[in-house]
């Protein structure tokens, strides 16, 4: 199953003003990566992509998640990894880019794929 997300980087900026929305969406990891880099509403934005791209991704199968069960972390090369409910899971491959104005996240469930 397939789940493709855009956002408008200049939302996120506006949401750099009040915290708390920010906690209530992203995890801790996804939070200090964001604020580790130049364009913070860049990041938030494409993890934000990522999160709902997942989610679409899922909602076909049987599996019921919550877009705060899920998480994005960039894996030691920089390939951004999903977690569900802090379990890796190898079964949804993520695509993710941005520019100053657009974040996009492709997202792509493989039920039938054994974990690696």
């Amino acid at each position: 199953m397939l789940g493709v997300d855009i956002e408008e980087v200049k939302r996120f900026n506006k949401y750099l003003k009040n915290l708390n929305i920010i906690k209530r969406i992203f995890s801790q990891e996804e939070i200090d990566y964001s604020f580790s880099k130049k364009n913070v509403a860049q990041h938030l934005a494409v993890r934000f992509a990522a999160k709902e791209a997942v989610w679409k991704a899922l909602s076909g199968s049987n599996k019921k998640v919550a877009i705060t069960d899920i998480k994005v972390i960039n894996d030691k090369y920089g390939k951004p990894e999903v977690f569900i409910k802090d379990k890796k899971t190898a079964k949804i491959n993520l695509s993710i880019s941005h520019t100053n104005k657009y974040a996009v996240a492709v997202a792509i469930f493989c039920k039938n794929l054994k974990s690696i």
